[in-house]
């Protein structure tokens, strides 16, 4: 009896779906799943959500391979995808947050600032008591069969073969590597092909050269290589796979899924206005679906009002291609064009913008392209300061007036965390700024300017005219003592562009440009957040391998420095540190914390903050001045 009861309610729960008028890109959605948040008024919906693309109409011809997909009777390309969404049961804004989940997980998490131990879905809850509604997709067809990801599932491209590319990285030397991402949906053709190949270079931005063949060899997803992989090193792994997925439709399953919130009379999530926020791989995402047109649906209705674009840099995603590997990605992932307006490539001689595009230039979004200080330092090509520079970055460059830049100067891609731990794979303990209450800052402005027009706080960023701006080189960075230069940093190179003349200056060299730094080695240009205004320490986008891992010559990805003051002006002087200790800066605590707070209060006044959140602010700089002085002093006792 108990199972036939469970049966039923399972049944009812797969039956409960919404089907789209006939024509229509969504064609159902099932909600098999949903459940009361923790937070008063707000439910949790999962299921699944089908799909059928016109591979006539003109805004979905840019994706690769799709003329060679399977057709249903209609003459539609159909796909599915996981779905979830969190709404309010009555009312709410009338706005809906798509969440452009990262290798299958959901990122606007960052706004709830969701730690151990509370609800994933709920944080501190700040999404939910603006009344936002949030909707995330699967788009991404690699991902593995564990968990609670979202994927999606897509055709494959019958007939077709093409080649795969993989880096393998290693912290120590091993004999074999096991190829865990991207590579088991491509399986190899023929391992010992012509076209497998594997090759090794020092930087990235160096020459690769081949192995001999006969020193390696590819079984599955398994690679051997005679000797080991040596620590440090950068190997790419080559094959030609056939039948790959199409795995551009993950651009349309974003696009119609928010148009289908937006516009179908029959959505579990109406709302009249869509806002994207994507992070790091999904930050590149969205500029990808920019630059592409999909900001315009099939019936050339705009999709996403506002975008947030967070830690892409100036790049963007290996997705719309043959063989692409969204979840390892390529050695390079920045591509011309790189701004927004169009500018003349002197590489390429084309005239070009993200968003002043033939597909892109009439459905543009309110876009906001939010970085920190790693994307302008890592060496794969992400140049952030390309979004505001000529592409030969040699001069400032304006940006659209539907388009605001924010620089969070000297943080790392995420936020490490607090307090820095000892050790890991950097040279430095990684960097614990936490720049995500200034983020949520700006979601506010982008709903404030989408909803009532009011124009968001001015674009930060270093530049050229105020002589922030300055070539990797010429950072005037302090000799601290046990601390590599970071002028060392070698530029990347540009990725493919296939839609463009040369596939865009592939392999050019990036300028690397970032924002100067004052005498403690913090950077002076974009949002200064109390932690680098009223410092206890220098804080970076970027730090070294540590010696463990070899390739002490290299950067560690996405991961910034934090380089703790002395305490005193004695133990500053025994250490022959450059950098003034705190008991030569703050004469007590409570002068410090004074200073952060006129700090905190100048950048609400500049909506780079919001006033709920000076508390915060200030209790985290009071535990960051207790464990400096507690910790050194005990440290000093104990020897």
């Amino acid at each position: 009896m108990r199972m036939r009861i469970r049966r039923v309610v399972a049944l009812a729960a797969a039956l409960f779906c919404v089907t789209a008028p006939a024509g229509a890109e969504v064609t159902r959605v099932e909600v098999l799943k949903r459940s009361d948040l923790s937070y008063a008024g707000y439910e949790k919906l999962e299921g699944r959500v089908y799909f059928a693309v016109d591979p006539a109409n003109r805004r979905n011809a840019v994706i690769v391979d799709l003329d060679a997909a399977p057709r249903n009777a209609q003459g539609r390309v159909e796909f599915s995808a996981d779905f979830y969404a969190l709404r309010p049961k009555t009312g709410g804004n009338g706005v809906a947050i798509v969440d452009v989940v990262n290798r299958g997980n959901r990122v606007s998490r960052m706004f709830n600032r969701v730690t151990a131990g509370s609800d994933p879905d709920v944080g501190d809850g700040f999404l939910l008591r603006r009344g936002f509604t949030v909707i995330a997709v699967g788009w991404e067809f690699d991902l593995p069969q564990a968990g609670d990801l979202l994927r999606i599932r897509v055709p494959a491209a019958d007939g077709v073969t093409g080649i795969v590319r993989t880096l393998i990285e290693v912290d120590r030397r091993v004999p074999t590597h096991r190829l865990a991402e991207d590579v088991p949906a491509y399986p190899p053709v023929d391992p010992d092909g012509p076209d497998s190949a594997l090759t090794v270079r020092d930087r990235l931005s160096d020459a690769p050269q081949t192995i001999p063949r006969s020193q390696w060899r590819l079984s599955g997803d398994v690679v051997s290589l005679e000797g080991g992989f040596e620590p440090g090193r950068i190997y790419e792994i080559a094959h030609r796979a056939a039948n790959p997925p199409i795995a551009g439709l993950g651009l349309a399953a974003v696009r119609d899924i928010a148009s289908w919130a937006k516009h179908a009379a029959g959505a579990v999530t109406p709302v009249k206005y869509v806002y994207a926020f994507g992070q790091s791989q999904t930050g590149r995402f969205l500029r990808e679906f920019l630059y592409l047109g999909f900001n315009a649906d099939e019936r050339e209705r705009l999709v996403f009002d506002g975008v947030m674009a967070h830690i892409a840099g100036a790049a963007r995603i290996d997705i719309n291609r043959r063989g692409s590997t969204p979840t390892a990605g390529n050695a390079f992932v920045g591509t011309f064009p790189f701004s927004d307006r169009a500018q003349r490539d002197a590489v390429t001689g084309a005239t070009e913008g993200l968003l002043e595009n033939d597909r892109a230039r009439r459905q543009q979004p309110k876009l906001f392209l939010t970085n920190s200080s790693v994307e302008y330092w890592i060496d794969t090509g992400r140049a952030a300061a390309l979004i505001h520079t000529t592409p030969d970055g040699t001069r400032d460059a304006p940006l659209g007036d539907n388009v605001r830049a924010y620089l969070f100067a000297s943080t790392q891609h995420t936020p490490g965390p607090f307090p820095p731990p000892a050790g890991g794979r950097g040279q430095q303990r990684a960097n614990p700024t936490d720049y995500s209450l200034s983020l949520r800052a700006l979601l506010v402005a982008l709903d404030r300017w989408v909803r009532e027009g009011t124009a968001p706080p001015p674009s930060r960023h270093p530049r050229f005219a105020e002589r922030t701006l300055v070539r990797a080189q010429d950072v005037a960075f302090p000799a601290i003592p046990g601390v590599q230069s970071p002028r060392t940093v070698p530029p990347g190179r540009r990725a493919p562009n296939a839609l463009l003349p040369s596939h865009g200056g592939e392999g050019a060299m990036q300028p690397l440009l970032a924002s100067q730094v004052d005498a403690d080695g913090n950077e002076i240009g974009g949002i200064r957040l109390p932690e680098v205004a009223v410092p206890l320490a220098t804080y970076t986008g970027w730090n070294f391998r540590s010696p463990e891992i070899g390739g002490t010559h290299r950067l560690l990805g996405n991961t910034g420095s934090y380089i703790p003051f002395a305490r005193t002006q004695a133990e500053r002087q025994a250490r022959r540190d450059p950098r003034p200790s705190i008991e030569e800066r703050y004469p007590s605590r409570g002068a410090y914390l004074a200073k952060v707070r006129e700090v905190t209060d100048a950048l609400v006044r500049d909506r780079y903050l919001l006033a709920e959140d000076v508390d915060t602010v200030v209790n985290r700089a009071y535990e960051h001045w207790e464990l400096l002085t507690r910790t050194t002093t005990t440290s000093a006792s104990s020897r």
